[in-house]
């Protein structure tokens, strides 16, 4: 299973990434081993969306990425 994922970090950033391990990925965001969300912990994961195949995870992630702040608020 694929995963699409949106996190809110505490300075109120948002990280959108995908993932075929959503616990894995997140565990190692909350470990500090990602390079945007390590000097922004705790994270939240506030959104996550499943897919069959991490090529179509991805293309959701890109398109995520490219709203405005308040669109993805939305989500």
């Amino acid at each position: 299973m694929s995963v699409t994922y949106i996190l809110k970090c505490i300075d109120n950033r948002y990280y959108v990434g995908s993932t075929l391990d959503l616990n894995n990925r997140f565990k190692v965001h909350m470990a500090g081993k990602c390079r945007f969300t390590k000097s922004r912990l705790p994270v939240e994961l506030i959104f996550f969306e499943k897919y069959k195949t991490y090529s179509e995870a991805r293309k959701r992630e890109y398109q995520i990425k490219s709203w405005p702040r308040k669109k993805k608020i939305k989500l």
